[in-house]
């Protein structure tokens, strides 16, 4: 019987040399020891991703040879769904940094990833980048500058998205706008006086069209996780796939795997919207003109596969006053965005420096 990706790269995750476990080593191909640092390379994949045919996951939910159990831990704060490895030192939840409890880890079956994208940056690195931000924000509690000192409050977590791929054909009927301008006479007052003059308008000549659009639609993203602990900003959420590897749980190592909480049925309805947003844009361009009505658009998808991909992103997770701030550093570019906590006595400090400058200010000007 032929191992899982996951089973067999179990099997190589201790250091020949001190027995430790070997963690992957961001933008390699490699483990690496962080005691003795030996290095191991990961070994390529013999053959590419592989495409799943979604129809048989719809009608099954899933495929036996396509499925394994993982251990997976939730957090009671927030719920977030967490695979942690036995070998993850801080067994924190990466969204609210809640204590996780690794007596309640329980078992879930899961659709095994078909790619990954390794993280390119190391957790410092993410680290320095969070901190460069922090230390350049106005009014930040001193707290949360306090928080940026210790680089193990930046987690690395790999998140659930969907892809799925379609031949699209549509027929359409609409209109094809063109602009043309005309001369329009309207009166105006100069210098008291009423005078007549002109000015170009544009208008819309319209035309009926009508035809068919065909295409492949590659690698449609779909978020996989509701993510109501922290959701990523989207100008974090963009990673360049095409440097996506074959999937190998060695890159998982020493990193957090969030676990897919919206399911592929669910996130196929999300792709449709999507594919039908994509056949849109195709019917337009293919009517072409200044502008465009779509009256009618008959879409219809085929020979549709899927694949489970993860995707790295870094979080860190600080409380000021009972609400919690999320801070996120893209794994692949570095990118970083978060909604920032302002100190109010920081605030206040400064608009009363100011008015005691300005009394200041007065006070001299009168007493001269």
């Amino acid at each position: 019987m032929q191992e899982s990706p996951t089973k067999k790269a179990e099997l190589k995750k201790s250091c020949i040399n001190c027995g430790a476990e070997l963690l992957y080593a961001p933008g390699t191909t490699q483990l690496e020891c962080e005691y003795c640092g030996h290095k191991e390379e990961i070994a390529p994949a013999s053959s590419g991703f592989e495409e799943l045919e979604l129809k048989p996951y719809l009608e099954t939910l899933g495929s036996q040879s396509h499925s394994e159990a993982i251990s997976m831990l939730t957090c009671k704060n927030c719920g977030a769904n967490q695979h942690i490895e036995e070998h993850y030192k801080s067994l924190h939840c990466v969204y609210c940094s809640s204590p996780l409890i690794i007596e309640d880890a329980h078992k879930e079956e899961w659709i095994l990833p078909g790619a990954v994208l390794p993280f390119q940056i190391d957790q410092s690195k993410a680290h320095i980048i969070f901190k460069k931000w922090v230390d350049k924000l106005w009014w930040a509690p001193n707290k949360l500058k306090k928080a940026t000192l210790d680089p193990k409050n930046t987690k690395g977590l790999y998140v659930p998205y969907w892809t799925f791929d379609a031949q699209l054909f549509a027929n359409y009927t609409g209109q094809r706008g063109d602009y043309y301008y005309v001369s329009v006479p309207y009166t105006t007052t100069v210098n008291g006086k009423t005078v007549s003059r002109t000015r170009q308008e544009r208008r819309t000549r319209w035309s009926p069209a009508r035809g068919s659009i065909s295409g492949f639609v590659d690698d449609t993203l779909i978020k996989a996780s509701k993510q109501r602990a922290g959701v990523i900003p989207s100008k974090v959420a963009r990673w360049n796939l095409k440097q996506l590897a074959s999937f190998d749980s060695s890159y998982l190592s020493g990193f957090v795997t969030e676990k897919y909480t919206i399911p592929l049925k669910e996130g196929h309805l999300a792709s449709n919207e999507e594919a039908r947003r994509i056949a849109d844009r195709w019917v337009r361009r293919d009517i072409g003109g200044d502008t465009q009505r779509v009256s009618s658009l008959n879409m219809s998808l085929s020979e549709e596969t899927f694949k489970h991909i993860l995707l790295p992103v870094y979080v860190s997770a600080y409380v000021f006053k009972g609400k919690r701030y999320n801070f996120f550093v893209n794994g692949q570019t570095g990118t970083l965005s978060g909604k920032r906590p302002y100190s109010f006595w920081k605030i206040f400090l400064f608009i009363l420096t100011i008015i005691l400058v300005l009394a200041a200010i007065i006070l001299i000007a009168d007493s001269q």
